[in-house]
Order: structure tokens, then C-alpha cells, then sequence
């Protein structure tokens, strides 16, 4: 206990000298250290350096000082700034990754980085930006409030997933805005022109021109993808080389849409994957792709759940046959028929790059089991093929049996509801499993193997 906590509360100690005085000069000299409060200690004393640090909290929206900081005082900082600061202070100063998760929990009560690298920062700055996408409204919302973000977004967006793109609020009244001259909305949706020259890092773009939950107010109109539409997101999609991946699904994009984005993306060389699922594309449209996947470096095409026929199967297959990138093929759900069907098994024999293709729901039948039959037999780098929901019938099944016998490196074949023999579905079943049974007892050599 320090000397001034000794003396509280009791007399302080007199001399001899004055202890022979005057006893009314005595009771002058002698004094009294009285605490006030009882529980004071200078123990709770906070430290100065913990105060200075409080008041840059505090302060931090006008005055952020953080990088002059020593490390352990930065994240003490980190620590304890709130996560309702502006982004204009945050974005382009604090790292801290425990800050970001802190920001991402009190705004999202789901908050996964896994899609993000890992990055809470990262997924914040993203979804943050989609967000103000998603809920932009044409000639209602300010164009600014979405481009006012991008300075503190531009440089960490990599990704971005617009799962819902609001169309024009239209007047009740259709006829008295036509007498007061009005010429109808600027925009049909959030025109990404604008946006995407500004997003230097940009390498994803997932779009969906739809409106979600829209319940008992569903009109055909929330789910347009208009001309005007098309041509905004082409010029877009030309203007952002950095792009390697590109979804456009489930928005009615048909034959002529497809052309002009696809025109947009033919000088793309670190383009890597093209989603066009869930839209109206028929051969046209798969002949415009089919020339995009021979100019390109493409590793993942999905086309499912369109309306390719026969024609444009034929098309894709000729780029099919001498692409040298393409690992993953989906074209389920169209209408190739055994003309296209036959098309890409006959690619598949020239191809040495594809490693997974789906062709389910195709209305092929026994004519393509026999040409598949020989991709079985030939083809030592495809492992994975879809043929489900075919016509392939016995003698089809027989052939795609026979043609597995010969295959080593097959790991997946699903068959089912193809019309064949229960027992030519289990001798496939049984050759896949001595196949996955052998690659896994292969020695996996990794960097520090000898």
C-alpha cells in the first residue's frame, strides 16, 4: 500500500519538537486525509493511453486516426468501433476482418463468407452494393445512390448476385399520362452500363431480371427482360473485361437477347464460365454461343432448361469437338433429339478436355446409345455423364454396357429412367464402383511428396 493510502482516515505524525508546543498551535499544525468516497482506489484509475484511445473511438467519424497507431492499440480500436460508422470512413481504412464480421452480423442475420474467399469485408462491401441494386427502382430511385457507394466498394467487389431487378412503377392511369406527354419510364430496370466500367475488379456477375415474392401482385411485367434491357447489359458486359464468370438466367432471354450479349463477350479472354440457364434460347442463339465457345477460353457452359434442337446441337458439337478448355458441359433439359444428340457424341469422341457433360431430358433414344457406346469405349478423360430421362430403351442399354466394359475412368453415369434393362443399370452400377474403387487407391502426390 502506497504512503498516501497509509495515512488516510489517521493523524499524521508529529515531530518531538512540536509535541512540546502551545496545545492550540498543535491543533493548528495537525491536519486530516479524509476519502470521500470510501471505495476509491488508484487502482481504478483508467490509463491515460486508454483514455486518448476512447476518444478516437468516439471521435471517429470526424477524425479516424488509426494507421499512426501501434499495432496493439489499432486493434483495440478495431475492437470497439461501432458498426454503424459510414461506409466513406470505414471502406478504405479499416481491415480488420473481426470488425467486418461484426458489421455483416448486425445487418444479416445469415452471414456465410464462404462465397466471398473467406473475406467478411469483402462479403459486407458486396452485398452491401447488391443490395442498393435489388431495391432500385427506375425514375423513383436516384442513380446516385448507387454510384455514390462504388469509391468505397470498387476496389474489393469481385462478386456480385442480383437476385431480383425491379421494373418501373407505372401509373394507375395509363391514358391521362399519355395526354400529359409522358414518353414512359428512362429505364426498364437498373441499367449495369453505368455501373460495371467502375468495378475494376469485377470477375462474377450473376443476374436475374425478375422480382422476388411479389405474391398476390404477380404481373408478367416483373419478369422482362426487354430489348432496352439487353442492349444496357451488353454494352456492360463489353466494357468490364476483368469478367470470368457470367449468369444470366431465368429471364426470358431468347434467340435475338442471346446474340447481342453474346456478341458483347466475343473478346473476352478471361471469360471461364457462361450461364444462360432457365431461358427461351433456341438454335439461333446456341449457334451464336456455339461461335463465342470456339473464340474463347471457356471452361463451364450451362444451357439447361432451354430450347436447343437438333440444328443448334449440331453447332455446339462442331465448337464441342476442338475446344481445348471446356471441362464442364450442362445441356439438359433442351430438345436435341437424336440429330443433336448424335452430334455431341460424335464431339465427345474428338474431345479430350470435357470431363463432366449433362444430356438428361433430351428426348434421345437408342440411335445416340449406340454413338455414346463408344465414347464409353474411347473416351478415357470424360468421368462424368449425365443421360438421364431418355428414350435409350433395352438394346440402347446393352450398348452403353458394353461400352462401359472397355471404360477404366468413368467415376459417374447416371441412367436413370431411360428404359433399360435392370440388369444392364446394375452392370454399369458395378464397373463405376471398381472404377472409383481404383482412383482411390491411387497415391495422390502432393508438393512435398518425394
Amino acid at each position: 500500500m502506497s504512503e498516501a493510502n497509509e495515512g488516510v482516515g489517521r493523524p499524521l505524525q508529529i515531530s518531538p519538537p512540536l509535541a512540546n508546543q502551545n496545545p492550540a498551535a498543535d491543533s493548528r499544525k495537525m491536519r486530516r486525509i479524509i476519502a470521500e468516497d470510501p471505495e476509491w482506489s488508484l487502482a481504478t484509475v483508467p490509463l491515460l493511453t486508454n483514455l486518448c484511445l476512447t476518444h478516437i473511438i468516439q471521435n471517429f467519424e470526424e477524425n479516424p486516426v488509426l494507421q499512426a497507431l501501434l499495432p496493439q492499440h489499432r486493434a483495440y480500436v478495431h475492437a470497439r468501433l461501432s458498426p454503424s460508422l459510414p461506409l466513406r470512413v470505414t471502406a478504405n481504412l479499416v481491415s480488420d476482418e473481426g470488425f467486418w464480421r461484426r458489421c455483416c452480423g448486425a445487418r444479416w442475420l445469415q452471414a456465410d463468407p464462404a462465397a466471398h474467399a473467406g473475406s467478411w469485408k469483402r462479403m459486407f462491401l458486396e452485398r452491401h452494393l447488391q443490395a442498393l441494386i435489388e431495391l432500385f427502382i427506375p425514375d423513383v430511385t436516384d442513380p446516385g445512390v448507387v454510384l455514390e457507394a462504388v469509391p468505397h466498394c470498387r476496389g474489393f467487389v469481385r462478386r456480385l448476385d442480383v437476385s431480383q431487378l425491379p421494373p418501373p412503377v407505372l401509373g394507375e392511369d395509363g391514358d391521362e399520362a399519355s395526354d400529359a406527354g409522358y414518353e414512359g419510364p428512362s429505364m426498364d430496370h437498373f441499367d449495369f452500363s453505368t455501373l460495371l466500367p467502375l468495378l475494376v475488379n469485377l470477375e462474377e456477375l450473376h443476374v436475374v431480371y425478375r422480382v422476388k415474392d411479389c405474391g398476390m401482385n404477380f404481373e408478367w411485367n416483373l419478369f422482362e427482360f426487354t430489348s432496352r434491357d439487353c442492349h444496357s447489359l451488353a454494352k456492360a458486359l463489353k466494357s468490364c473485361k476483368t469478367l470470368k464468370v457470367v449468369r444470366v438466367h431465368q429471364s426470358k432471354v431468347d434467340d435475338e437477347r442471346c446474340q447481342v450479349l453474346v456478341r458483347s463477350l466475343l473478346d473476352h479472354l478471361s471469360l471461364e464460365e457462361l450461364n444462360l440457364s432457365h431461358n427461351l434460347i433456341g438454335d439461333r442463339g446456341a449457334k451464336a454461343i456455339a461461335k463465342l465457345l470456339g473464340r474463347s477460353r471457356l471452361r463451364r457452359l450451362a444451357l439447361s432448361d432451354n430450347r436447343i434442337r437438333g440444328p443448334g446441337a449440331q453447332a455446339l458439337a462442331h465448337a464441342i469437338a476442338r475446344s481445348a478448355s471446356l471441362t464442364d458441359l450442362n445441356l439438359r433439359l433442351n430438345f436435341l433429339g437424336d440429330e443433336g444428340g448424335q452430334a455431341v457424341a460424335n464431339a465427345l469422341l474428338k474431345n479430350r478436355s470435357l470431363v463432366t457433360v449433362h444430356l438428361g431430358a433430351n428426348q434421345m433414344t437408342e440411335p445416340t446409345a449406340m454413338v455414346l457406346s463408344q465414347v464409353l469405349a474411347q473416351n478415357r478423360v470424360l468421368q462424368d455423364i449425365n443421360l438421364s430421362c431418355n428414350r435409350l430403351g433395352v438394346d440402347g442399354g446393352k450398348a452403353l454396357e458394353e461400352g462401359m466394359s472397355h471404360n477404366s475412368t468413368m467415376l459417374e453415369c447416371d441412367v436413370r429412367l431411360t428404359d433399360m434393362a435392370q440388369e444392364s443399370e446394375l452392370s454399369i452400377a458395378q464397373i463405376l464402383h471398381s472404377n472409383r474403387t481404383r482412383a482411390q487407391s491411387k497415391p495422390h502426390y502432393g508438393l512435398h511428396s518425394p
